[in-house]
């Protein structure tokens, strides 16, 4: 996305380099990177990040309407909905495809966005390994509003802990040592001093919530939740682990409830040019050309269920109108040289919302490369220069 610079990156490029590289970030907890990581970052200019800033505005407007409980709360599947909400997510990610306007220039679209965590801990040790790796000018930072790798820290740590002492706060998953995104939950707990524990794991006394730490029975007050209930209720014997629904003593960051409120149910609310025309597939009351969407159900997610070419034989079979959204297409931009085929790029920024702020802050960022019709490892099998990577923005 800055030319000079990925000409400079690519001629410098050896297979010799990566290689090191990968064996620098699988050294941080060996045997634990389960992704493929893209041979390299994306350099994003000044302008580019401002549009995506901008839309990111846009939509932290509509989260602070007074209603914006109200209008997102059918969101929620009853069967799924955590007592003890609060009043705001404290993290949310947005997705951005790099993508081309009709004149051909390169533009931000939104795919899509969750009051949820990401990678946070293990993109900000990688980031650093990266900047070595791919020689990034002193004038672009993987960190957005100011913030360093150490402030970042500081920020992560009080935002999870809130003042509670590291072994009263719990990584929450289900079998989070068979996830591939493992190597961010042991990121997390060298940094912040929180072990992963599984849902199976839990003990339940009354309201209060306890799991063993080094064979101690060990209170739990808060949890840094990465446990997405749509994927939970996949497993097989998920009836008989520990209810959240039920009333607990806990805090949660970020609470449950929270991940359906800012979704794909939130995109019909917004109105920006960098957020793709969406409508509850109930509320349509015109015909549109159907070439020209994405057909998406609500409650499904890690891109499940998504029907790309949307014909209305898909319309008319299903019986939940009101649980599927249309989404305009985007059209990604074969944007980032390669040594064969271009790529396309997705960028993935992180924002933190302290209970001290007005308004969230853009800190972080992840992005993903992909050769294939969608972002994701199932459309890129047996290709080179894709897969997970990060975004360094110009200042």
């Amino acid at each position: 996305m800055v030319p000079h610079l990925r000409k400079q990156f690519n001629q410098q490029f050896t297979e010799e380099k990566y290689e090191a590289y990968i064996r620098d970030i699988e050294n941080m907890h060996p045997g634990a990177l389960d992704f493929r990581v893209a041979e390299t970052p994306v350099f994003v200019p000044k302008d580019f990040t401002a549009s995506m800033l901008g839309a990111c505005d846009s939509i932290i407007d509509v989260m602070l309407r007074s209603d914006f409980k109200t209008i997102t709360q059918r969101s929620i599947p009853p069967s799924q909905h955590i007592p003890g909400e609060n009043d705001r997510p404290e993290f949310l990610i947005f997705d951005f495809g790099v993508c081309q306007d009709a004149e051909g220039k390169l533009e931000p679209q939104l795919i899509e966005m969750q009051a949820f965590p990401s990678l946070f801990a293990y993109q900000s040790c990688m980031s650093h390994i990266t900047e070595q790796y791919a020689n990034v000018p002193e004038n672009f930072s993987a960190y957005l509003s100011g913030y360093n790798s150490k402030t970042y820290e500081e920020a992560l740590k009080k935002i999870i802990l809130n003042g509670h002492a590291p072994e009263n706060v719990i990584l929450l998953e289900i079998y989070p040592a068979q996830q591939k995104t493992r190597i961010d939950f042991y990121c997390t707990q060298k940094m912040l001093g929180i072990q992963p524990v599984c849902l199976t794991e839990l003990i339940v006394e009354g309201t209060q919530l306890f799991y063993l730490r080094e064979g101690i029975k060990t209170r739990v007050h808060r949890i840094f939740n990465r446990l997405i209930f749509d994927d939970l209720h996949q497993q097989e014997g998920w009836q008989q682990m520990t209810d959240l629904t039920q009333k607990l003593d806990v805090e949660w960051v970020p609470h449950p409830n929270w991940f359906y409120r800012v979704s794909k149910f939130t995109l019909p609310f917004i109105d920006h040019p960098n957020v793709p025309d969406t409508f509850f597939l109930n509320e349509l009351s015109q015909p549109v050309n159907l070439a020209e969407y994405v057909l998406k159900p609500l409650f499904s997610f890690a891109g499940m269920g998504v029907v790309i070419d949307v014909t209305q034989e898909d319309i008319d079979k299903i019986d939940d109108p009101e649980n599927w959204i249309l989404q305009k297409k985007v059209q990604y931009a074969d944007v980032i040289l390669t040594p064969d085929e271009p790529a396309k790029a997705e960028l993935r920024l992180f924002y933190f919302w302290d209970k001290t702020w007005d308004r969230p802050k853009a800190i972080h960022n992840l992005a993903r490369l992909s050769k294939g019709k969608m972002i994701g490892t199932r459309y890129n099998k047996n290709k080179t220069w894709v897969g997970g990577t990060i975004a360094y923005f110009e200042k």
